[in-house]
């Protein structure tokens, strides 16, 4: 079966259907993340402001922040960047279980996910060979976002607001068409 994309981008049709909960305490961000090149050097940019921002459990040295690059065809630069692990979790997440990034567009009055990385936005979807799929070998290793649905929710409704952010409003209701024929050709609706 070949899948539907939207803006050029597969669908894995699991995504409406797989059961999925999260109480967020920021665990996902224990293991860094990756960023395209482009969010790398916008967030390098803003390191005097990101350092302002950061407590004792955050290195302040930019050269401890990231990893070497790495070519990487599911990132629009074709490299990705993965941020580096200090004190047992993402090199942005201070001691709270917050991110600066998303602290500092707050506070600059822009949307909350304006300086992320759109893999942490994403998450639990992650973008897989040109694929919108689920990204189920991190959910395996986290506790409070996993598979064990308390809420009968399925990944696409917890992430409804990270799909409408990355696809933009025209994208997401192609999004919400593909659903709704997945769903009835499927016995689901």
């Amino acid at each position: 079966m070949e899948l539907k994309s939207v803006k050029g981008i597969k669908i894995d049709p699991k995504i409406f259907t797989f059961k999925f909960s999260c109480d967020c305490k920021g665990e996902c961000c224990n293991y860094g993340v990756y960023t395209d090149f482009k969010e790398y050097n916008r967030i390098i940019s803003l390191k005097e402001e990101i350092i302002n921002l950061m407590d004792e459990s955050q290195s302040k040295n930019i050269k401890e922040w990231f990893e070497e690059p790495q070519k990487d065809e599911d990132f629009d630069s074709g490299i990705a960047v993965g941020t580096e692990i200090i004190n047992d979790k993402c090199t942005f997440l201070d001691k709270n279980g917050l991110c600066v990034l998303q602290r500092l567009a707050i506070q600059k009055g822009l949307h909350k996910w304006s300086f992320k990385p759109i893999y942490c936005i994403l998450f639990p979807l992650t973008i897989y060979e040109n694929t919108l799929t689920i990204d189920d070998e991190h959910i395996d290793r986290l506790s409070t976002c996993n598979k064990n649905n308390i809420n009968n929710r399925t990944i696409f409704e917890h992430c409804k607001e990270e799909l409408l952010y990355f696809f933009g409003e025209d994208g997401f209701n192609e999004l919400l068409k593909i659903k709704d024929e997945i769903l009835v050709n499927n016995g689901v609706v």
